[in-house]
């Protein structure tokens, strides 16, 4: 709060008759970027291509901004997206770039009240069928126009938020590169294959589509499986007679491996103590080696290689039932099973543990910028 404290003793000093707000459109130029045909670009060009996503459409080898440039997604589903560009870049036709700012205004003060600003955008967008967000709307946005330096504190403190966000994302990254080279190298050895069916019993789901209720017990489909573990809430719920049903082939148990089948396939998740069901596509399989170890071990890339060049039919490929009894599994002693994932579950635990991980941190700091941010920009006139 000391901060806060700080920016209304500027205030205070610098504008005691309070603070003027205009509308952005009379503070900036804000400029459309130009089309680029998709044949162009590449994984491995020079510079990224800003479209209207909120990654880059692709790289090319020319630019037409400079780095250190604000854009807004003009077109598509992720119109309204502001993001600061630290490289140069190429702007498609579905960007807009904020190319300069008046004399007196803080170029970073524009961008963060932007971003404060960036769910009201996307609530602009119009049109069935590719989206977008009109430069009027953008325009009629108003702001608090202090004086530069109040401008310049309020950068510095929000900046410093920033800052320490994209340190923490940098190593977070880092740490999910470590993690990936532990964990092939880890699983690596093959001293005593076997194949799945001999290390687990694997049961299918029943091929049936329910009715569905409001609340109920959660059916595991194939897009509920995230990370590592079922989403039970985007899971839809069916009702006790249905999954009596649906639990007399087995009743999946905690720390049972749920594996997708169809579409996404080879996707793994552990169930944890929640009452569930299967949905289709996807198949259950009971461990009868360490259960963690054999969670790792299916999401390795040596897994998920085999699965693809096991996968059947020429355009929706699936992962037959048959072909996971056959997947291959190194079994080591079951001591050094425990001491795979012992270490696993130490990366695991920092790369994406939402409570207590550098996830949990990143998004504590992410609310601390959000909630600095919109009292900074609630300057009373």
């Amino acid at each position: 709060m000391k901060k806060m404290h700080n920016i209304k003793e500027l205030v205070k000093k610098l504008c005691p008759n309070g603070v003027e707000y205009k509308y952005i459109g009379d503070l900036i130029t804000i400029e459309k970027g130009k089309q680029l045909n998709k044949t162009l670009l590449s994984d491995s060009g020079k510079y990224p291509v800003i479209n209207g996503g909120i990654t880059p459409s692709g790289y090319w080898n020319e630019y037409n901004y400079n780095e250190g440039l604000i854009t807004i997604s003009q077109g598509g589903a992720s119109a309204g997206f502001v993001n600061y560009i630290e490289t140069k870049f190429w702007a498609g036709a579905h960007c807009y770039v904020v190319s300069k700012v008046n004399e007196g205004i803080n170029y970073r003060y524009i961008y963060h009240f932007l971003k404060s600003k960036e769910i009201e955008l996307q609530n602009f967008q119009v049109g069935a069928g590719i989206p977008s967000v009109s430069l009027l709307d953008i325009k009629k946005l108003c702001l608090a126009v202090p004086p530069i330096e109040v401008q310049n504190e309020i950068v510095r403190i929000l900046d410093n938020f920033t800052e320490l966000e994209a340190e923490l994302e940098a190593e977070l990254e880092a740490r999910k590169k470590q993690y990936e080279f532990y964990k092939e190298n880890l699983l690596k050895n093959k001293n005593n294959i076997k194949k799945l069916k001999e290390v687990a019993d694997i049961y299918d789901s029943l091929h049936a589509t329910p009715q569905y209720v409001n609340e109920g017990y959660p059916m595991v489909r194939v897009a509920d499986i995230k990370s590592g573990y079922v989403n039970t809430e985007s899971a839809l719920k069916v009702d006790k007679k249905t999954y009596i049903k649906f639990i007399q082939k087995y009743k999946p148990k905690e720390g049972d491996i749920i594996i997708s089948r169809v579409g996404s396939y080879g996707n793994v998740c552990i169930v944890n103590k929640e009452e569930l069901c299967l949905g289709q596509n996807t198949s259950i399989i009971n461990p009868k080696i360490n259960k963690k170890y054999l969670y790792y071990y299916l999401s390795s890339s040596n897994v998920q290689n085999w699965i693809k060049c096991n996968v059947n039919g020429a355009g929706y490929k699936s992962l037959s039932l048959a072909n996971i009894n056959e997947i291959p599994i190194n079994v080591p002693e079951i001591k050094e099973q425990v001491h795979i994932v012992n270490i696993l579950d130490r990366f695991d635990k920092i790369c994406n543990d939402i409570s207590e991980g550098l996830p949990a941190e990143i998004e504590a700091r992410r609310k601390q910028y959000e909630y600095y941010r919109n009292k900074l920009f609630s300057i009373k006139q």
